[in-house]
């Protein structure tokens, strides 16, 4: 039986010392069409468990999974190959019931593993210093984007039009609780970035400039251009990366002039999962502006007899000092994820980084060939490292659906991304790695020609 400790008086009492008339305001800022009205549709109201596994088991028939059909989805999310050794790790006694210590420097082994972590994201970034981790990409973003304004006290963000729109949409989100305000817009369907038109939006207010790298649609913009505009103005200039792969193969951000880095390590380490749990990277170039980064941060010392240790240098959250002084009010790091991510890169290092980047890159040259090659279909990008966009010519969303029918995954339309943007509408976002053979691309290949008939 369930223990339910509220009485319907003490409900109706709570209610009202918040001012709410019913439950169903407390969940006010979710939009109406996303709650549900009633008992989710199929499932039984209650039955055995064996009858329960039959039954989910029946609807998870339906899925096509990622590794059992021609796979091109990316848009934040890749499907990289994880060595067993890695799950192997992870699950660990030590580390896998691990949590965020409380008594940090008596968790040694979890010091080091977020200190090695650290290094690794600061290293592929080119960044002095990174944190232990938070949620995800998106919510990094945001949170790069609140320690800009603390550090130069002013409100206006400049968006990147090919900034990934669901980054772009919790940024809109968080600030309409500090008065932020945003400035957006949609990409422009050209080969490269508008780098002149982003440049123009800077102006003496702006807080920081957010663009991606390389971007939505797979191009790759010069940072260090957008970067000296954006000093040049007193701004800062915020870099995300959704796919740290990347990095193995083109310079990084901060080299490039970038202030804050952020970005998304799940394509390392972490696997697709159905979109989470994932790991949010976050670094900054300037060691001076650690006191302003959320989250923690593990240093490294040494003991009272001179032997190397690790201790909890930061944790500027809201349990550890005064609510009015935290930098945030994330409450741990993603430190399992970010275990997986480290031992990733620690089997890859630096040559087998580079290594799987070359791949990624051959395997998306080869495929951007073969699928321009099919009537009607037209290459958007002049540069690309593992992703890029094609123009269908029709509906994407539409093409799409039909290749699914024919169990190929063929890639992200931007209409799904960007709804409402006509002009987006047949522009289809296609990722490769290193699990997409040639045989997956020829089959992708000639199922486009025929839905495009």
């Amino acid at each position: 039986m369930r223990y339910l400790p509220l009485t319907d008086t003490d409900r109706r009492a709570m209610l009202a010392k918040v001012g709410a008339a019913s439950i169903d305001d407390l969940f006010f800022d979710v939009p109406e069409a996303a709650r549900l009205a009633g008992p989710i549709e199929g499932l039984p109201l209650h039955a055995g468990e064996m009858a329960v596994e039959r039954h989910m088991a029946k609807l998870a028939a339906k899925n096509l999974s990622a590794g059992s059909a021609p796979f091109f989805l990316g848009a934040g999310a890749y499907r990289h190959h994880i060595p067993a050794s890695v799950d192997h790790l992870i699950q660990r006694g030590e580390f896998l019931t691990a949590y965020t210590p409380y008594q940090p420097e008596i968790a040694q082994g979890t010091l080091q593993m977020l200190f090695e972590f650290q290094t690794q994201v600061a290293r592929l970034y080119g960044c002095a210093v990174a944190n232990a981790s938070m949620y995800d990409g998106s919510t990094a973003c945001w949170e790069a984007v609140a320690m800009v304004g603390r550090i130069t006290r002013r409100k206006r963000v400049v968006l990147s039009g090919a900034l990934h729109p669901h980054y772009a949409a919790v940024v809109r989100t968080m600030a309409k609780f500090t008065d932020d305000r945003i400035a957006d817009a949609l990409p422009a369907l050209q080969g490269e970035p508008d780098n002149d038109g982003l440049i123009a939006r800077i102006d003496d207010d702006t807080s920081c400039v957010v663009v991606q790298y390389p971007d939505v649609l797979g191009r790759i913009p010069d940072l260090a251009e957008i970067a000296e505009a954006a000093h040049a103005k007193g701004a800062l200039l915020i870099a995300v990366n959704t796919e740290p792969v990347a990095l193995g193969a083109i310079r990084s951000p901060g080299d490039l002039g970038a202030d804050i880095v952020v970005g998304e390590g799940q394509a390392l380490g972490v696997g697709l999962q159905f979109g989470g749990p994932y790991l949010g990277l976050f670094a900054v170039r300037d060691a001076k502006h650690v006191r302003q980064m959320p989250g923690r941060l593990c240093g490294e010392t040494v003991d009272a007899e001179g032997k190397r240790g690790f201790v909890l240098t930061l944790s500027t959250r809201e349990q550890h000092i005064r609510r009015e002084k935290a930098t945030s009010n994330i409450c741990t790091n993603a430190g399992l994820c970010a275990l997986a991510f480290t031992i990733h890169l620690t089997l890859l290092g630096g040559t087998g980084m580079a290594r799987l980047a070359a791949e990624n890159h051959r395997l998306a040259c080869f495929a951007a060939d073969r699928l321009a090659k099919v009537p009607g279909v037209s290459l958007l990008n002049a540069s690309f490292f593992n992703e890029f966009t094609l123009k269908l010519g029709t509906d994407a969303r539409e093409v799409v659906r039909k290749l699914a029918d024919r169990d190929v995954l063929a890639g992200v339309s931007l209409g799904r991304l960007f709804p409402g943007a006509q002009s987006l509408a047949d522009g289809l976002l296609v990722a490769v790695t290193e699990t997409t053979s040639e045989e997956d691309i020829e089959t992708f290949a000639s199922a486009l020609e025929e839905v495009l008939v």
